[in-house]
């Protein structure tokens, strides 16, 4: 059963979603030199890719059709204008991955070939299918996949492309062998009767066919939350003190999460991956720039492929850096999905506010509520993020009264346990008393020995993971995988939809005003979690390292209010 401040909760939250679902997230590129006056130099990007094997083709053949697109607004609303500066687009080509891989594998290299295959599985999917499929090693470092000499090097680097998820086949979604990376394609076809399977029906088949070798074909399951559930739910080998395999670790479960609450059990429609994370476009959209697109008809709803996260860090190392690892999107278009995730991020992820205030003669006492409006928990994924909450009391001349989780330099957390203490972390509060405390919203890996990790093969079980819980998420009955874990389990007012901390604190004595700011603040990556990765020295860690240092480090900001207490 909920409390009743669960079912306020509950009320408040699908009114805030409600509202936050009329946002069209679809943001027109900056005008001509504002790149140059706000950001990296503008670079136009290199060529999609358009390398053709056995099962695949890149980007570039797809774009030759499809770019050039208009909603009925006029806004530019082409697959590949939005994806190609997308994580999905730069899944092989993304540093913290890249880092994280060669870590991986520097600590445990007899399990190389283990790691490599996992990790390739999801974010070099083509080639890794390809290779398997020829009978050759599936290897990312070295001589493999990430190597411009190997022969598959531009299926690789094309990421989570095209034709890789418009061929997944619907067999098994959402059952454990479709996780991992468990996703089927047919590799029986060749052109042009290769299938490309899409959301529409009665598509125009004979242009699609003649230039790629695809055969467009009608399929429900495109719009099925199983098909990203292939990938984001994500099991990883746990590997003890002696290097010995012992088991899994679900590193990542957002479908299972999604699944467990309320938007995957009939709420809203049965809200979808893609409905939050591929927008609809205004209005009709004939899908092909070809002449005889104009025999075509608008379809509708057409989701247009945004696919933002709340990953604004590793979009600005990129966007920063086009011309020198020769990525195919602009300047221009990864600022133009930074802001489309700061959109996400600020509208449509959590909200903060301030539920009940009391103010005695030298005591402040603040009850704050912490809305989650996705569909998982929040932060979701990687165990490399965190959300907290930031309090900070001022006096009438501005002097701080008392503060909790200031933001710090090279991301750090003031009074975080896990920043001055390694193999510590900061607790779950449901009371707060002391600016040494703090509320950050996270996952803890631990290893089989029971000490903190954040060397995934390491990670045996989460020591703390008090993430935010969506709508209709119950904990009693939430599997082992997608458990509630540490001090949060216990905790009253953590339930599906989010969270309710109490601030107690002394404020001295005094008459004047006091000026209340909460926040919700976000992070890609921990600073413990980069204090971590590059305790390990490889070239892909120390790239990191100089790409982090150069980076802007301070957290994104989700929701904050600010009262004045008399």
């Amino acid at each position: 059963m909920l409390s009743t401040a669960g079912v306020t909760r509950l009320a408040s939250a699908a009114a805030a979603l409600a509202a936050a679902t009329t946002l069209a997230l679809c943001l027109p590129e900056p005008a001509a030199g504002v790149a140059a006056q706000e950001g990296p130099t503008p670079h136009p990007g290199w060529p999609l890719s358009a390398f053709t094997t056995a099962d695949f083709s890149g980007s570039g053949v797809c774009a030759t059709c499809h770019s050039s697109l208009r909603d009925a607004t006029g806004q530019d609303v082409s697959f590949d204008a939005h994806w190609r500066s997308t994580m999905m687009a730069q899944s092989a080509r993304d540093p913290l991955w890249q880092a994280k891989v060669s870590a991986e594998v520097a600590r445990a290299p007899a399990l190389r070939e283990i790691i490599e295959q996992k990790c390739a599985t999801c974010h070099a999917p083509m080639a890794r299918t390809e290779a398997l499929q020829a009978g050759m090693p599936v290897a990312l470092l070295g001589e493999g996949f990430l190597n411009p000499n190997h022969p598959l090097h531009e299926a690789a680097l094309d990421g989570v492309s095209c034709t890789l998820c418009h061929q997944v086949q619907p067999e098994g979604f959402g059952t454990k062998p479709s996780f991992t990376g468990g996703y089927q394609i047919d590799l029986t076809t060749s052109p042009p009767n290769r299938v490309a399977f899409g959301p529409f029906a009665a598509p125009f088949v004979n242009p699609m066919r003649n230039a790629s070798g695809f055969t467009p074909t009608h399929a429900a399951h495109v719009l099925d939350s199983g098909l990203c559930g292939t990938c984001h739910t994500l099991y990883t080998p746990v590997v003890n003190a002696l290097g010995e395999v012992v088991g899994e670790f679900p590193e990542q479960t957002p479908y299972l999460e999604w699944r467990h609450s309320a938007y995957g059990d009939g709420f809203d429609e049965d809200r979808s991956c893609q409905q939050c994370h591929m927008p609809a476009a205004a209005g009709g959209v004939i899908l092909s720039n070809r002449p005889g697109g104009r025999q075509l008809s608008p379809r509708q709803p057409m989701g247009q492929h945004h696919f933002v996260g709340g990953n604004t860090l590793v979009l600005g190392m990129l966007g920063a850096r086009v011309g020198e690892l020769q990525l195919t999107a602009s300047t221009a278009a990864f600022a133009s999905t930074a802001r489309r995730t700061l959109a996400q991020l600020e509208s449509r992820t959590a909200q903060v506010s301030v539920t009940d205030v009391d103010r005695s003669s030298d005591t402040l006492t603040l009850v704050v509520d912490v809305v989650n409006l996705t569909g998982h928990k929040f932060p979701t994924g990687f165990p490399s993020r965190r959300a907290w909450v930031h309090v900070a009391v001022t006096d009438n001349e501005g002097r701080i009264v008392f503060e909790s989780g200031r933001p710090e330099a090279e991301g750090r957390i003031a009074g975080c346990d896990g920043e001055t203490e390694p193999g510590a972390y900061e607790a779950h509060y449901d009371m707060i008393t002391s600016a040494e405390q703090v509320q950050i919203y996270e996952a803890v890996m631990r290893d089989t020995d029971g000490a903190v990790t954040h060397t995934l093969l390491r990670a045996h079980e989460y020591a703390k993971d008090n993430r935010l819980l969506p709508l209709g998420f119950l904990a009693a009955t939430a599997p082992a995988d997608i458990a509630v874990r540490g001090h949060a389990a216990a905790d009253p007012t953590f339930e599906g939809g989010g969270d309710r901390v109490t601030y107690r604190v002394a404020t001295g004595v005094g008459s004047g005003p006091l000026t209340v700011d909460v926040a919700l603040r976000y992070q890609t990556v921990s600073h413990a979690f980069v204090r971590d990765l590059r305790s390990t020295d490889t070239r892909e860690t120390v790239r990191f390292g100089a790409m982090w240092d150069a980076s802007e480090q301070g957290p994104a900001l989700v929701s904050a209010v600010r009262l004045v207490v008399p």
